[in-house]
């Protein structure tokens, strides 16, 4: 079973909007492959949607995904008001005038692979609230 590590690096140039972080992933003792992906945060200034907090984005900067971004995550706070929720890109179509999703970046096989980055978000969210707070 691939084991992922994490490792926080902070963001370059004293930026707000992004957090980086370097995810190892090891297939096997002898073979590694390291990618460095750095999360940007945008946050939602303007209140609408109701509840969304920010949108964030996954930059790749090293192997096959270098120069290419993933976007579409959104930042919520939950309705109840306890805690957060990210949520993931989706496509929205309909279907006899019923609105639907479809997720675009679902798990091969383990679910609990979703939240691993979903923690991984919300991580990057609070280091930004706590930079942006320090900020101000």
């Amino acid at each position: 079973m691939p084991s992922i590590a994490c490792r926080h690096q902070p963001p370059k140039g004293g930026r707000l909007t992004s957090t980086s972080r370097t995810v190892t992933r090891a297939t096997n003792a002898q073979a590694k492959r390291s990618i460095t992906v750095t999360i940007k945060i945008t946050p939602n200034d303007k209140g609408n949607p109701p509840g969304k907090l920010a949108d964030a984005e996954l930059h790749f900067a090293e192997g096959p995904l270098d120069g290419l971004k993933l976007i579409g995550f959104g930042i919520w706070e939950r309705r109840s008001g306890s805690g957060r929720n990210v949520t993931f890109p989706a496509r929205q179509y309909n279907v006899n005038g019923e609105r639907r999703s479809f997720a675009l970046l679902r798990p091969v096989v383990d679910v609990t692979a979703q939240n691993k980055l979903r923690e991984m978000i919300l991580e990057a969210f609070q280091e930004y609230e706590a930079q942006a707070a320090i900020a101000s």
